[in-house]
């Protein structure tokens, strides 16, 4: 079983992202769970999603405490939560950041990076204050995990979001493109 937990901010689309994965994954042929965690529904609060996948029956029904992976839609949670809580040596953590963080801060997992944020502006997603990058960390995650395949993902994205689809699926395979591993 893999399990991934996403952190972000309301807002910025972590729910749906989890949602669209995990249309992907079941198109893909695997069995999926997710489920959002709210504290404060405001635009701004901080906001975790799941997503567990496998190729048999998910029985568990709990938060994912001991993720394999990390999706960090803001980087500046770094700052404010620890975000790694839990997450297994050797974890992977995808951040929406335009450079590599201190290694020093993560020294026991890999870490990858996209610049979700520019390739939202770029593709017009959402508003120059508040961008939407969930479909640019879809696109990335897909290529740091290697799977869902990226026609699933477009597939995905197509189905669940009804404006600017091809927006949206050209941000995920842009990302995808210049997601970065430290």
């Amino acid at each position: 079983m893999q399990e991934i937990r996403f952190h972000g901010r309301g807002g910025q689309g972590t729910v749906l992202a989890s949602v669209i994965l995990a249309k992907a994954f079941f198109k893909a042929g695997y069995e999926v769970q997710t489920f959002p965690l709210f504290g404060v529904e405001r635009r701004g609060a901080p906001v975790e999603a799941y997503l567990r996948l496998d190729d048999k029956k998910i029985l568990i029904r709990s938060n994912v405490y001991t993720p394999d992976y990390l999706v960090v839609l803001d980087a500046k949670l770094l700052q404010t939560a620890d975000v790694t809580k839990g997450l297994k040596p050797g974890g992977m953590i995808l951040i929406n950041s335009p450079g590599i963080p201190d290694p020093k801060l993560f020294s026991d997992y890999r870490v990858a990076t996209v610049d979700a944020t520019q390739i939202a502006l770029r593709h017009h997603l959402g508003t120059r204050t508040h961008p939407i990058i969930n479909t640019a960390m879809i696109g990335a995650f897909a290529k740091i995990m290697g799977m869902p395949p990226a026609d699933t993902v477009a597939e995905a994205i197509e189905k669940e979001i009804p404006v600017k689809t091809s927006h949206n699926s050209d941000a995920a395979k842009e990302a995808y493109n210049e997601v970065r591993f430290s």
